[in-house]
């Protein structure tokens, strides 16, 4: 068993992913991970990132609506479950979708800027690193302006790992 499917493993059932599993045994979804990924562009963000995440900081983050096109890959929804990596790769919690809008990125407010955690928190700082990050990290070639299309996701923390706490 990989490392990402023996967090898995354990994380389901502390965070009581399946509480019927007892009575109706495992089901696909208990079989198969969900989504493993980090935040950032390199390890040294998505570690950042996620230390922010782990001391309950950080509870939302934003992506280009045009990236998930670029990269043919469906939005997150409510009530997804996703494992969030550190910068090698090790899972490090198991975070649960529990909102998810799109709007322009001129549009985006004050209140997600904050649940963002990042920097003093503030809408300008956010517009100032996601206008850079959004540029220079794009899989489309829209460009970037105050229309870019921006998805922005909230989520809630359900499990960490412990056995890592002193990598991110």
């Amino acid at each position: 068993m990989n490392e990402i499917e023996a967090f898995w493993a354990d994380a389901q059932v502390r965070a009581k992913v399946n509480p019927l599993r007892t009575i109706t045994g495992p089901n696909l979804r208990d079989t198969v991970p969900p989504p493993a990924w980090s935040f950032g562009a390199d390890p040294q963000q998505a570690d950042e990132l996620l230390a922010l995440v782990l001391a309950g900081i950080k509870t939302a983050t934003a992506s280009s609506r045009w990236d998930y096109d670029a990269e043919d890959e469906a939005l997150p929804e409510v009530g997804e479950l996703s494992i969030v990596l550190d910068g090698a790769g090790h899972p490090r919690a198991l975070v649960r979708t529990t909102d998810v809008e799109v709007v322009r990125f001129g549009d985006v407010d004050a209140d997600h800027a904050y649940a963002e955690g990042e920097g003093d928190r503030s809408l300008a700082y956010w517009r100032e690193v996601h206008e850079a990050f959004f540029t220079e990290h794009a899989s489309h070639d829209h460009g970037f302006s105050d229309d870019l299309p921006v998805v922005l996701e909230r989520f809630e923390v359900l499990v960490t790992n412990p056995g890592s706490a002193s990598r991110a």
